[in-house]
């Protein structure tokens, strides 16, 4: 446990000192929180604009796990390996499996003061949820996929992109686009035929709507994503994801150049 405790302290330290990851995982999704609570509801009805602004806070929260995951966890891999410090812990008889778990362990505390903060504004705003306890729980087992989906494609990212630049901006792009693609910034009943089939495939997107589904209901998503494939298909793919990226990063990033 002491390696665990050792990566897990070491890359959370680093997640909360960095101005930059605490300003795009934590301060910009709470300027779109408030951006979009008090621009894009004009024109509904009043008893409905709480839910479109726990709609906002929901997908809001989903994008701060997805830069987390995707940015700032191969930034902080690909940061290790530039400054030579990965090179030193290859050479020491440490576990990959032990560094990866700490790491892990530190994206998810992370996340949770990020995803915390996010809806701490939603609600500051007038956002309110319908879901009942049992909702609530599944609510959160939806937010831990959305973890480890983003944290499977960052430690591909992390593991494939060798510089640190390189990593941050791949993992930002990557956040960007499939979030705008997948209907995360936008109502999935306006996404063209081959992006609401992308929207239901996309593990975070579908993780997103199923939250926003067990909270809000189906009247704000458009559609019901907890169907048995559609449900089965979500824990799958981000359960593939996050095995496929810990076996690169063991594979490939901890080896002897």
């Amino acid at each position: 446990m002491t390696q665990v405790n050792a990566a897990f302290n070491k890359t959370l330290k680093e997640l909360l000192r960095d101005r930059m990851v605490l300003f795009w995982t934590i301060a910009w999704p709470i300027m779109w929180v408030l951006l979009g609570s008090f621009s894009f509801t004009g024109s509904a009805p009043a008893e409905v604009v709480p839910y479109v602004r726990a709609s906002i806070t929901v997908s809001m929260m989903v994008f701060a796990l997805m830069t987390a995951g995707m940015a700032n966890l191969p930034s902080s891999i690909a940061g290790d390996r530039e400054n030579g410090l990965l090179a030193k812990l290859i050479s020491m008889p440490i576990s990959p499996a032990r560094d990866f778990l700490g790491r892990i362990l530190a994206l998810v505390g992370f996340s949770i003061i990020a995803a915390v903060m996010v809806i701490a504004i939603g609600f500051a705003v007038g956002a309110r949820f319908n879901g009942t306890g049992m909702e609530v729980l599944q609510a959160v087992g939806f937010f831990l996929l959305v973890i480890c989906a983003s944290a499977g494609i960052g430690l591909i990212i992390g593991t494939l992109i060798k510089h640190l630049q390189g990593a941050i901006m791949t993992g930002v792009a990557i956040a960007v686009v499939t979030a705008a693609v997948s209907g995360l910034f936008a109502p999935y009943s306006v996404l063209p035929a081959p992006l609401q089939l992308f929207s239901r495939i996309y593990p975070i997107s579908s993780a997103s709507s199923s939250i926003a589904y067990l909270l809000l209901g189906k009247d704000i998503v458009g559609y019901n994503p907890l169907t048995p494939v559609q449900a089965s298909t979500t824990i799958a793919a981000s359960v593939l994801l996050v095995m496929i990226g810990t076996f690169l990063y063991s594979r490939l990033s901890w080896r002897q150049e």
